[in-house]
């Protein structure tokens, strides 16, 4: 039996256990299949406060974790199957390791990028492919970049990015967008950024020095040209990691879990989630690790028995 277990290990999950464990609760963390969460993938993280000079992602996380195991939280390697909330203690059940028992849950599992799933793409990742241009866009001053998408988050990447690079070219399979009107008229008054319509992605193609481009089929007349550029920024989305909840635990259309405005707090007393699977706005390391601290706090404040309102009614509607 755990006062408190702690599903994920980003920047949200890694700040949960820190205070967890400092106040004496010992909590256990459920890393998952990618320990660290998505800053494992990036490279220098220039814009998380305390590193004046950058830090390496993973070495960030890294150090998180340690700072964790130092007052005590307690890690296990395992991918969570299903949990069951229905009743106390809560039931979290691990891939070949049995069912463990809390008397809360903090979700903090993150939301994956979505991939255009093309050769070149993965394996690049960090080394000029993105998927968050507020995270990388400094690393491409002056130069050629490409965003892959037709949504509002295209639009937006886009339009940030031009504060960066020398030109923008917008590559979208087909030739309507479905970013909001507002959004495409924005882009299209910015004379950065240049349109690569109809397009469809083939492959990210790296050369002897690093990123040539990405190589796209024109749709019209089914020709293969390379799209010259030095990144390429794939925004077509984030999936919330919420499908092993089964349903439980109130989410809006898209999977994202809801939470009472100003807390972490579910529709479920003594469950709390923090970090991206809950945020579909900011989704950056530090609002992340602001959002675990705000979650500790609360399952602290539940299993003393001063948390004072049952928000389930509320959130269930």
């Amino acid at each position: 039996m755990y006062k408190s277990i702690v599903i994920g290990t980003g920047p949200a999950g890694l700040t949960a256990a820190i205070y967890l464990a400092r106040a004496n609760l010992n909590p256990l963390v459920i890393e998952g299949l990618q320990p660290g969460g998505q800053l494992t993938t990036t490279t220098e993280v220039e814009n998380f406060p305390g590193f004046p000079e950058g830090i390496l992602g993973p070495d960030l996380m890294d150090n998180m974790r340690k700072q964790a195991e130092r007052f005590g939280a307690e890690f296990k390697s395992a991918w969570v199957e299903s949990v069951d909330f229905s009743q106390r203690p809560f039931k979290v059940k691990v891939d070949g390791q049995g069912v463990l028992e809390a008397e809360s849950v903090i979700i903090s599992t993150g939301a994956s990028a979505k991939y255009l799933g093309i050769p070149g793409e993965q394996e690049n990742v960090g080394r000029g492919v993105s998927t968050c241009a507020t995270c990388d866009g400094f690393f491409f001053r002056g130069k050629k970049i490409i965003v892959v998408g037709g949504g509002d988050s295209a639009m937006e990447e886009a339009g940030f990015l031009t504060r960066f690079a020398s030109n923008v070219t917008l590559v979208h399979r087909r030739e309507e967008l479905r970013a909001s009107k507002i959004m495409q008229d924005r882009a299209k008054e910015n004379s950065k950024i240049s349109w690569a319509l109809g397009r469809t992605p083939l492959e990210v193609v790296i050369g002897e020095t690093g990123m040539k481009g990405l190589l796209a089929r024109n749709n019209e007349t089914g020709n293969e040209e390379l799209i010259e550029a030095d990144g390429v920024f794939v925004a077509i989305g984030h999936t919330p990691n919420t499908a092993f909840l089964g349903g439980q635990i109130t989410t809006d259309a898209n999977g994202y879990i809801v939470v009472r405005p100003g807390t972490t707090e579910t529709n479920i007393p003594g469950v709390f989630a923090c970090g991206d699977v809950q945020d579909t706005r900011y989704r950056q390391a530090i609002s992340a690790a602001g959002s675990g601290c705000m979650a500790a706090m609360d399952a602290e404040k539940y299993l003393e028995g001063t948390m004072v309102h049952d928000w389930s009614e509320t959130l269930d509607k």
